[in-house]
């Protein structure tokens, strides 16, 4: 989990994020080494922003002359190919040809680099704890090859380099490691996200309020129509709208939307996205209280709105 969750702990963690905690029911929490992340995620003070790496915002779908690439592109609409000549080169617009031998020596060094500050830290950490320490270093998939196309090389190399090249730290999973050290402190983590400052403000702001209180509303009016609907024959059709509702919550609760908006990348989208999501959720629940429902809207919500085919209502309760 995220740092904070850890550092601000009910009762504060003796070793910090460096040994887990487990809470009264048991389940262990492993909190996120600060600068593990910093250096591999972040695209200004990490590695992702090397010079010699991948430019990920220029593509030759936006590069080349129209008329060049439209046989290549549907429609008239300019896309990403995923086909980039560039490398990052440096802050500015002017960008220098990207080179793929020279950025996976850049990786290799990085690797390097990551290894010694970590095997540094851990012979640190062991002068000063009781137990083996642990560095958890979490990260999203989509950076590794996407934001920051030559990660997977970097990773390959951290993952040799560790193998091969020392013998102070050893690359291990959670479960291994309290398998291991089974006795840590107890602890009660506080609320925390991997958003800005650790807290909930990504989701949660001026810009996304309106949506809380609405979502709420939707899932009070599930569990009621789940507690009515829970004993009993219940209507096939009836069953399925049940289900269409769960459907339309959950999508209406993902947390994609307020992110986008917070973002502020395709604004209007996420905003439609909600509130089309609130209002089939109404739709139909006003339908079963009125034993109404019409089966041709139904089939076309369920439609369009397909995700979770084996979901059942009655887990609302």
């Amino acid at each position: 989990m995220e740092a904070r969750g850890i550092e601000n702990a009910g009762t504060s963690p003796f070793y910090g994020v460096h040994a887990p905690v487990f809470t009264p029911s048991g389940i262990a929490a492993f909190g996120r080494d600060r600068a593990s992340t910093k250096q591999v995620w972040s695209a200004r003070e990490g590695y992702p922003g090397d010079p010699d790496y991948r430019e990920f915002y220029r593509d030759i779908g936006y590069d080349l002359d129209h008329d060049y690439i439209h046989p290549y592109i549907a429609g008239d609409i300019r896309v990403d190919t995923g086909i980039k000549y560039h490398r990052i080169t440096g802050p500015t617009s002017w960008k220098e040809y990207y080179h793929p031998d020279v950025a996976a020596e850049r990786a290799a060094q990085h690797a390097g680099d990551f290894l010694h500050k970590r095997i540094a830290h851990i012979e640190y950490l062991e002068s000063t704890m009781e137990t083996s320490p642990v560095v958890v270093a979490p990260f999203d998939a989509e950076l590794f090859g996407h934001w920051w196309f030559e990660g997977p090389q970097w990773l390959d190399y951290v993952i040799r380099k560790a193998a091969y090249d020392q013998d102070v730290l050893e690359l291990i999973t959670p479960t291994a490691y309290l398998n291991r050290h089974p006795v840590h402190q107890t602890a009660i983590p506080a609320s925390s996200t991997w958003g800005h400052k650790g807290y909930f403000q990504t989701w949660i702001n001026n810009n996304t309020e309106w949506i809380y209180p609405q979502l709420h509303e939707c899932a009070h009016r599930m569990e009621k129509l789940a507690m009515k609907n829970s004993k009993g024959r219940v209507a096939a059709l009836t069953k399925r709208a049940l289900n269409q509702c769960m459907r339309e919550l959950l999508l209406a609760q993902s947390s994609d939307w307020p992110f986008i908006i917070n973002s502020g990348t395709s604004v209007e989208y996420a905003e439609r996205r909600v509130k089309d999501h609130v209002a089939r959720f109404h739709y139909l629940a006003n339908a079963i209280a009125k034993k109404d429902i019409k089966e041709k809207y139904l089939l076309a919500i369920e439609q369009m709105d397909n995700i979770f085919p084996d979901i059942d209502y009655k887990i609302f309760l």
